[in-house]
């Protein structure tokens, strides 16, 4: 039997990534969330921690002993160099806790939702990608509405990450974000018949 199949959940910030991990996770898939995996790297008394902690020092630690996320992306945000540092600190060690999680996951297939898929090297995980897709204007208003901010935040937010192009470039599987959450939800519960199809030929080679 070959290793179970794994899919690689992807899509801009704003794109609705969330809602199609919820519809999976409700469909009884595992679903292996990167952004939790990274904040439980960095929790108090892990090494990730103390790693963050030894490189950018105590002004992101906040008074309860975690870290302080915004101060962090601060510091990093408009400097390249430390914002290689950070993932040379930490991208092994979430790699290696999604691979276990991965390993010991039940069902026939997985999904991996890790929203910097595409820029973050990590498609050599996965068996298949796929993109959770929406125009860039609708990211905009919807991240200027999550957040507060102003468009020309949301814009360099955006340019912070891959290009729509980009991740469409790499996708095995696309979900179009432009219908609605019931369309969203119905076209993941088709992908998931699909998915039970690949996983059952993939354990039968």
């Amino acid at each position: 039997m070959g290793r179970r199949l794994r899919i690689g959940l992807t899509g801009g910030i704003g794109s609705g990534k969330s809602t199609v991990a919820r519809r999976f996770a409700e469909l009884g898939v595992p679903v292996i969330d990167a952004d939790e995996v990274a904040r439980a790297v960095v929790a108090p008394g892990q090494p990730g921690l103390a790693a963050v902690l030894a490189r950018f020092g105590a002004g992101v630690r906040a008074p309860d002993g975690q870290l302080d996320r915004r101060a962090l992306r601060e510091r990093v945000f408009a400097d390249p160099a430390a914002r290689r540092d950070l993932e040379g600190l930490l991208h092994p060690l979430i790699r290696e806790r999604l691979e276990a999680l991965a390993d010991a996951a039940a069902g026939p297939y997985v999904v991996l939702a890790i929203p910097l898929l595409v820029e973050g090297g990590a498609l050599d995980r996965v068996d298949r990608v796929l993109v959770v897709d929406v125009d860039e204007s609708a990211q905009i208003e919807r991240l200027m509405a999550r957040d507060g901010g102003t468009r020309r935040q949301a814009e360099a937010v955006l340019a912070a990450q891959a290009s729509r192009a980009q991740r469409l470039a790499r996708a095995d599987d696309v979900l179009d974000n432009r219908r609605g959450v019931a369309e969203l939800r119905q076209a993941v519960d088709d992908l998931h018949e699909r998915y039970l199809r690949l996983a059952q030929a993939a354990a039968e080679t």
